[in-house]
């Protein structure tokens, strides 16, 4: 286990020297997360929020937060994944002592850190600076942020399987991006939506970790504890269906 943990550091610290020397890498996962929570505070202010029992400013925090994971540590990784790959590092590094996993996780650390980290400052600033209400239910939201984390982790992997080049990969995390922001309850909660759309966006990757994130903070409200499981259950599925397809279909070589 020592010997892993050194192996996945080494890895993850590499990982974090190029993250830096990437400008647009970092100031993506620095400054996105805190513009788009902006974007949507804006957003909401035109937008009713009446029959959600929240506020504004509550609704766009707790979508930034997953927002947060969606850019810092899917966007990222989906480039870094590719970018390695075309460059022969992950080739390389499979003919040394680390396994696969434990290639994929030591690369995805720094953005997961990173992603963790926005979403306690998310969290903190909201409390002390924009009066939204403590988490009422920390436990939640610490298990959705987990699970959004593990979740894009393997979605960025498994996004990496169809994308050629770095370049392309602004196309190819297009989709999950905008889905998740429209359907999965960041930019509008879900109980703004019609009854038969709300069911259909229920099943989207996303919206699970985000009915954690949101009940965990702002309290579950009319959710009750089956709907919570459901909720875990759904994300977990979409984490076992990742790492089937990353198994299944990921690229260690350069795509030709």
């Amino acid at each position: 286990m020592t010997a892993r943990a050194e192996r996945m550091g080494a890895l993850g610290r590499a990982e974090l020297t190029l993250l830096v020397r990437n400008r647009y890498a970092l100031c993506v996962a620095l400054l996105m997360p805190l513009l788009m929570v902006g974007f949507m505070r804006s957003s909401l202010d035109q937008v009713g929020l009446e029959e959600t029992g929240m506020s504004a400013v509550e609704a766009s925090l707790t979508g930034g937060v997953v927002m947060a994971l969606l850019l810092v540590v899917y966007l990222n990784l989906v480039s870094a994944y590719v970018a390695r790959r075309e460059e022969l590092v992950l080739k390389r590094l499979r003919t040394g002592e680390a396994s696969d996993p434990e290639i994929l996780a030591g690369t995805a650390l720094p953005a997961a850190v990173l992603g963790l980290a926005q979403c306690v400052l998310m969290v903190a600033a909201g409390v002390a600076f924009l009066g939204v209400r403590t988490p009422e239910r920390p436990e939640l939201l610490v298990l959705g942020a987990l699970l959004g984390l593990v979740l894009l982790t393997v979605l960025a992997a498994a996004t990496a399987a169809l994308t050629r080049t770095v370049e392309s990969a602004q196309i190819t995390t297009m989709p999950l991006f905008v889905i998740s922001s429209i359907g999965s309850g960041l930019f509008l909660p879900l109980e703004a939506f019609p009854d038969e759309m709300a069911s259909v966006c229920e099943l989207l990757p996303l919206t699970g970790v985000m009915t954690l994130v949101r009940a965990g903070w702002l309290g579950a409200g009319d959710a009750t504890a089956g709907d919570l499981a459901g909720a875990a259950v759904t994300a977990l599925a979409w984490i076992l269906i990742s790492v089937f397809a990353v198994r299944r279909w990921f690229r260690w070589e350069p795509r030709r």
